[in-house]
């Protein structure tokens, strides 16, 4: 069976698919993802054919600077530069799908894969790194809240904000227009899924987030995808003599979007008297810290005292396979409602909102992070929970069912 994952997003999105995706062939299926050209060999590593989205999602991790709001302005610039990356993904998921698919999963920024699935002929399924039912066990995730506003209002808004206007609604109705499809808008295609129980996998473990009460029978929780092992990497010099030389430092990376320099993440660090390895900056200057690029988390998270991140679904799943805590700085979209998933749970301090954010607030939450040792306990049980969990069987059995 060939299964074609179309993935635009960030690294975060890609990178949990591409690791579905090389544990799924071994069990008969042919695998290939649809991402950004940066992405290409996360990928091809994982064993997966890489197919190209154009387009590049990197830049657009807020539309303001660390502790201050978005305006008007910013606001506007930000919808439309989405518009314009989704225009791209649309059309380069028309390009993927015809080479070749039998089944298309579609991640939860790509509702035009449905439309190409369908004119297409073949079976398309959800396959979600967060949870964006409309539900009252939590507010709609793409608000960037992670404040309940009661179950009743919650599940009414979500509702409102899934009927609401998106910026992947244009380049949806392009799609069916140019593919010969009938009139239909992404939100009362969404509708029409709904209430055909179409199913969505949801690379989420039960342990972090309970099945809602309120779910449809279609929509599943499978446990993470985790990303695969990059094989033949190997930790430079410099970083295992500075893991080797003091005690356990703190991870302080925003992934992909390079949310803060270097200066501010080493202020913070100085400020909580903790050692610091820093992704994404080069050329640090400071015997308490070091800079790192790209290097796989499952291998350096559980050497760290603390992990600080943007709270996205894949980093926040990583830092609590590795039994360590967690001090979140949500940016956008769903890094609140994991910020307070993995604080609810125990596993971290509360969050700092990233336009909130300031260096004495960081420093303090990681101080906090690190000294209070209720949060390191709760994150090793959670750790060994998420360790018997198998996310990929049940994937396998929906393919299986929709092929």
């Amino acid at each position: 069976m060939r299964v074609l994952m179309v993935t635009p997003g960030t690294r975060g999105d890609v990178a949990p698919m591409a690791g579905l995706g090389s544990r799924l062939r071994p069990l008969g299926f042919d695998v290939a993802i649809a991402a950004d050209a940066a992405y290409a060999p996360l990928v091809t590593t994982a064993g997966c054919e890489y197919r190209e989205l154009p387009g590049d999602m990197s830049h657009l991790v807020s539309p303001a600077p660390p502790g201050q709001k978005a305006t008007g302005a910013d606001l506007r610039w930000y919808l439309r530069e989405l518009g314009d990356y989704f225009a791209l993904a649309a059309a380069g998921t028309v390009a993927a799908a015809e080479a070749g698919a039998d089944v298309i999963m579609a991640n939860a920024v790509a509702p035009f894969a449905y439309d190409v699935a369908e004119a297409l002929g073949v079976p398309a399924l959800g396959a979600h790194l967060q949870p964006s039912e409309p539900s009252g066990a939590y507010p709609p995730v793409v608000l960037g809240t992670a404040r309940s506003l009661g179950p009743v209002a919650n599940k009414l808004l979500g509702s409102l904000v899934s009927a609401g206007k998106a910026p992947y609604d244009a380049p949806a109705a392009r799609i069916r227009q140019d593919l010969g499809l009938d009139t239909k808008s992404r939100a009362a295609a969404e509708r029409h899924r709904r209430k055909a129980n179409s199913p969505i996998l949801h690379g989420i473990s039960p342990t972090v987030l309970p099945r809602p009460a309120d779910w449809r029978s279609g929509l599943a929780l499978t446990g993470y995808w985790w990303p695969g092992a990059e094989p033949g990497w190997q930790p430079s010099a410099e970083l295992l003599g500075f893991l080797a030389d003091g005690p356990p430092p703190v991870f302080v990376g925003f992934g992909s979007s390079a949310a803060l320099d270097a200066d501010f993440m080493l202020d913070a660090a100085r400020r909580a008297g903790v050692r610091a390895v820093l992704q994404g900056v080069e050329g640090v200057s400071d015997p308490g810290a070091i800079g790192v690029g790209a290097v796989p988390h499952e291998w350096l998270f559980p050497q760290m005292a603390a992990v600080v991140h943007h709270a996205g679904a894949g980093t926040a799943a990583a830092g609590l396979r590795a039994g360590v805590p967690t001090v979140s700085v949500p940016i956008y979209t769903d890094q609140p409602f994991w910020a307070a998933r993995i604080a609810s749970l125990g596993a971290g301090p509360p969050a700092v909102p990233y336009k909130e954010l300031s260096v004495e607030r960081l420093a303090a939450a990681i101080t906090q992070a690190t000294t209070a040792p209720g949060y390191a306990a709760q994150a090793r049980r959670l750790a060994a929970a998420l360790a018997l969990e198998d996310g990929t069987a049940p994937v396998a059995a929906a393919l299986r069912a929709a092929g």
